[in-house]
């Protein structure tokens, strides 16, 4: 078999050019991590971040996107509110997506129940609600992915994952293409090809470490990463007692933080001849350099 062409070839990139996006998700969470963020990506090396709309810090992120319409955004698609007190209602209201709610009127907490209990069209319904809040509160988005992985793990969530971003023209958070031929997934791969999605070539999913462990462990990760682009993700936040109070991670959220604003990540990155960029390229490559407003007008 002939060896695939990859996105960072897509994107012009030499083929063994290592190439990284460093993308904070669950900004608008709360405001400890949207402060972790926003400093992050001003005087750290996140290149990208991901928007939860319906959770309670939404409009604090919103502001600081629209002082900064370059900043590289996107939609962190939720189908979950995780925890047990810091919880967060869908976007249209619980009574018009019924099958996405608990008895208390909020996403349902474990992606389990997700797949019990959701009805794909109210999840469609929703997580266009979901992208539309992000683009109408004056966020051009530039990427999506998904808020503790439901759209990655059954097909039918996987084809509604597919279909925003199609119709949305935005490039997406994938299991890489030849771990998805391994597991026998050619359809998906062959439906991300078909409609033109954009979406890194490798991706990292932090692995077992603490609070004491973050710095090796990241530096180590970075050193080891193949050719291609890649996305590393983590959940950036300042481990105040507020968000300790009901995130049991708190401390290793802090840890990641302090890393990729620490003052030897972007000196390392360089040393191992990785570029770093955002998703924003990907979507403009995907769009051949027009805007959604363009798009939708011509």
């Amino acid at each position: 078999m002939t060896s695939e062409l990859t996105t960072a070839a897509r994107l012009g990139f030499a083929p063994q050019a290592r190439v990284l996006i460093v993308n904070a998700d669950d900004f608008g969470l709360c405001h400890d991590e949207n402060r972790a963020t926003i400093e992050g990506m001003t005087n750290g090396i996140f290149t990208s971040a991901t928007i939860l709309a319906p959770a309670p810090g939404f409009d604090e992120a919103a502001e600081f996107a629209r002082g900064c319409p370059l900043a590289d955004l996107g939609v962190h698609l939720t189908l979950n509110s995780e925890w047990q007190d810091w919880r967060w209602a869908p976007v249209l209201g619980p009574d018009a997506v019924p099958s996405l709610v608990d008895q208390d009127g909020f996403l349902w907490r474990e992606v389990s129940a997700v797949f019990k209990h959701a009805k794909v069209d109210q999840a469609q319904a929703e997580l266009r609600a979901q992208i539309d809040k992000t683009i109408a509160a004056g966020i051009d988005p530039t990427h999506l992915d998904c808020h503790m992985g439901p759209l990655h793990l059954r097909a039918d969530f996987h084809e509604l994952y597919v279909r925003l971003a199609r119709d949305y023209r935005l490039p997406i958070r994938v299991t890489p293409r030849p771990i998805l031929r391994r597991l026998g997934l050619d359809h998906i791969v062959a439906q991300l090809d078909q409609a033109g999605i954009f979406y890194p070539d490798n991706l990292v999913i932090g692995g077992r470490r603490t609070p004491e462990s973050a710095n090796e462990y990241w530096t180590e990760t970075i050193r080891k990463l193949p050719p291609g682009i890649s996305e590393i993700y983590c959940h950036p936040a300042y481990a105040s007692a507020k968000l300790r109070a009901f995130a049991h991670d708190a401390a290793k959220r802090e840890a990641d933080f302090r890393f990729f604003t620490g003052p030897g990540v972007r000196e390392h990155i360089a040393q191992q001849g990785i570029q770093l960029i955002g998703y924003r390229r990907l979507r403009d490559a995907m769009r051949g350099g027009k805007t959604r407003s363009e798009l939708l007008w011509n």
